[in-house]
């Protein structure tokens, strides 16, 4: 695969942009959000509304707000809430299918329709069978709309499933990146793909994280690539001393999206999923001060992704890991 990852390199597009002034901080100072303050997987303030109408019935406002992303091409938006519909219509399908029955044509419920077919066959004990029959949803999705790079993220979540061979992923990689050469949901479908289909998975998918965050604007989430990464790395049954990575390239990861953090609002939702993967990797690399000051920029907003991973409680094991490092810090004074 590394041979197919060189093929697959130069399809990321430089596009550097001039760094944004970084906003400022919590205050050093400033006290933890209390525990039943903390919330987890919130979604944002576009989000929310449109939940609350699901939930009455109303698939008017989530066509609004994915129309509204596809018009301004936030793309990174329109796949976040797209899956997060598509978690919604999981549990209440009666509300997808009204939508689908009253416009089968929509772009914006083709996508969703898309995802949470996907969803459901990764959940399917016959993965591979079930992947299979819910190709043609997603090639309806990419038909929705040319530009959308989003079914060819959930293309290429399919594929993994599937265990696509790697010429056909390279195709699918390069229809994605040719419509968003830095989107992060693409990249992070990569990353797993090499993951899952590599002998020396880590490596290998250091390299294709550092060479996608060196073409990527500084604010862009792709960033934090690397970072997905040492959290791979990290995860191992030895953890970083059982990792066949130079612990110096984990702290390159982890001080990169430390970088991209500053760039973010404080206390935000949007960021959160960051904020959390990076407090997870810098406690994981005993830097505590730091994932401390994470902690205070992350504000109340807790995410299942990666608490999921060591606990089936997500936020109880948060709130363990906040605690202890209040209490190294506090240690080191």
């Amino acid at each position: 695969m590394v041979d197919t990852m060189a093929l697959l390199l130069p399809f990321i597009r430089s596009g550097r942009m001039t760094p944004t002034a970084a906003h400022p901080g919590p205050d050093a100072d400033a006290p933890h959000v209390p525990d039943d303050e903390v919330l987890l997987d919130a979604p944002d303030s576009r989000l929310a509304p449109v939940l609350v109408a699901a939930a009455r019935g109303d698939h008017a406002p989530a066509a609004g707000l994915l129309g509204a992303t596809r018009a301004a091409a936030e793309w990174e938006r329109r796949d976040r809430y797209a899956v997060r519909l598509a978690a919604f219509a999981h549990s209440r399908p009666e509300w997808l299918d009204v939508w689908r029955t009253a416009d089968p044509h929509d772009p914006h419920g083709l996508v969703v329709e898309a995802q949470l077919a996907v969803d459901r066959a990764w959940r399917s004990p016959a993965r591979a069978e079930a992947l299979r029959e819910v190709s043609p949803l997603i090639t309806r999705a990419a038909r929705g709309d040319d530009r959308d790079p989003v079914p060819w993220r959930i293309a290429l979540d399919h594929a993994r499933g599937a265990r696509a061979g790697h010429r056909y992923f390279e195709e699918l990689w390069e229809a994605a990146v040719r419509r968003a050469p830095h989107h992060y949901g693409c990249h992070v479908a990569a990353l797993r793909y090499l993951a899952a289909s590599e002998q020396d998975a880590h490596r290998a998918c250091f390299d294709f994280a550092d060479r996608a965050a060196q073409d990527a604007p500084a604010d862009s989430f792709v960033q934090a690539l690397p970072l997905r990464a040492a959290f791979a790395c990290l995860s191992g049954p030895r953890g970083a001393s059982g990792s066949r990575v130079e612990r110096e390239r984990l702290d390159a990861a982890a001080d990169r999206a430390i970088a991209l953090s500053a760039l973010l609002g404080p206390a935000d939702p949007w960021p959160a999923p960051i904020r959390n993967l990076l407090i997870h990797v810098l406690a994981r690399l005993d830097r505590p001060g730091e994932a401390l000051e994470q902690l205070r920029m992350n504000g109340p907003y807790a995410t299942s992704f990666p608490w999921e991973r060591q606990s089936e409680d997500p936020l109880g094991h948060f709130l363990q890991v906040r605690e202890e490092l209040r209490g190294a810090v506090a240690g080191e004074r």
